[in-house]
């Protein structure tokens, strides 16, 4: 059975970029199942490994620019203390052109790190999308759902009980949307299919309950996704949370510690990835764009820990498991990138930038072009200023003639005298 669209993330930037990964995660899960462990489990985990190491020369990228970054903060803030409190024009131009030409010796641009993240940004957040909604991504895992929505949806009632499950609240707007209404056979199955999969085990049995009839079908396939959802005796399409409450009720203590584990390490790992970062230079002048980016970017560092210990206690286990190999493989590549970056021989590097921004500017100003781009520009305001300056002068004889004629003007006064002299010179002419 194809994936039908309508459960995928239909965003206009994201959307296309989770459609891709979407593909890779369901290539990944196809040669799991042939090789006879059809586990969602290590398909996230190959999955954020394959991602991660696509990303790796923008992450390269990005932590270069960081621990040059602080290499070169030193120079940043003598140039910023030189020109503080200097707010004319001239200054502020020669801040700019001494801090251009700072960014050009190391070798950096000063969004290039700002550059990075945009690019990463919409990356991760399809990567987020794709494992949230594997049923919409994975045909295998949706092919799991059926017959049993199929017999849902032909059962009375079941779409009023469905949109009572504790994950249906996710989905309000598709319950109301004209295609569920309508009766549109492929998005009331896939309506079902989103709920379903984020299902707590309590959500299963209360629907064997409630549709008895169904009995063998819920059976079935609770227990096909229970073996898919699978890995080191937890169930990843539970969330910590709901485990706990379980290992609570049937008094299981290894179940309350695998549950702990979950955002445990979700939260260590994030730390311990975010502090072998190279720290971006901060900076409180207002002006200094890059610095201030800097700061938002540490700011937001330190909450990702604890934004990920909330979001995994509560979410399914599986995304807990994303953000743990994510934060792990992340940690991998910084120690290697760090061990390289450390080896390079930064002053040299330094002096090879200079060189190369050195030539570049002999060579724009020694590029005839510029000369008379530069010469078309001066005559160009030359030409503006001249027709400017004879319209004003015509409307100021302009409007010293209505004074004149109005006869408001002093008698005594140069205008007055000056068309008196004009007024003869006619009529003698």
């Amino acid at each position: 059975m194809n994936i039908v669209t309508l459960t995928q993330y239909q965003g206009k930037i994201v959307g296309p970029i989770a459609w891709l990964l979407g593909h890779i995660m369901n290539w990944i899960f196809i040669f799991l199942n042939k090789i006879g462990v059809p586990s969602t489990g290590l398909a996230i985990i190959l999955f954020t490994i394959i991602m991660y190491l696509f990303l790796m020369p923008l992450t390269y990228k990005q932590q270069k620019f960081s621990k040059l970054q602080s290499r070169m903060n030193p120079e940043l803030q003598a140039i910023q203390a030189k020109y503080k409190g200097k707010k004319d024009n001239d200054s502020m131009l020669a801040q700019q052109e001494e801090i251009k030409a700072l960014y050009a010796k190391y070798g950096v641009s000063q969004t290039g790190s700002c550059l990075q993240l945009l690019i990463q940004f919409p990356i991760m957040i399809a990567l987020y999308r794709v494992i949230y909604s594997m049923p919409a991504y994975v045909s295998q895992i949706k092919e799991s759902f059926y017959p049993l929505v199929s017999q849902l949806r032909e059962t009375a009632g079941a779409s009023d009980f469905i949109q009572t499950l504790s994950s249906a609240s996710q989905y309000a707007k598709q319950f109301s949307n004209e295609a569920f209404t309508s009766g549109d056979t492929s998005y009331i199955e896939n309506t079902f299919i989103d709920v379903l999969y984020k299902s707590s085990t309590a959500d299963w049995n209360a629907l064997t309950e409630k549709f008895g009839s169904l009995a063998s079908s819920i059976t079935n396939t609770h227990d096909l996704l229970n073996r898919y959802n699978s890995f080191l005796g937890l169930n990843i399409g539970d969330s910590p949370s709901y485990m706990i409450q379980t290992a609570f009720s049937n008094k299981s203590f290894a179940l309350f510690i695998g549950a702990l584990i979950i955002p445990a390490l979700s939260f260590l790992t994030q730390w311990i990835s975010l502090k072998l970062m190279p720290q971006p230079a901060t900076s409180n002048d207002p002006n200094d764009q890059a610095a201030q980016m800097a700061n938002s970017m540490k700011t937001m560092n330190m909450m990702m820990p604890l934004m990920s210990l909330f979001f995994t206690f509560t979410f399914p286990a599986g995304l807990g498991i994303y953000w743990i190999i994510g934060a792990v493989v992340r940690t991998i590549q910084q120690i290697l990138i760090n061990k390289h970056i450390d080896s390079m021989d930064i002053d040299a590097e330094i002096e090879k930038n200079t060189e190369k921004y050195n030539k570049k500017l002999e060579e724009m100003k020694s590029t005839p072009q510029m000369n008379r781009y530069a010469n078309l520009n001066t005559r160009t305001m030359n030409t503006v200023t001249s027709t400017r300056s004879e319209k004003e002068k015509e409307a100021g004889l302009k409007k010293a003639n209505d004074i004149y004629s109005s006869g408001k003007v002093n008698k005594n006064s140069l205008l007055a005298r000056a068309n008196m002299v004009k007024e003869f010179d006619n009529r003698n002419n």
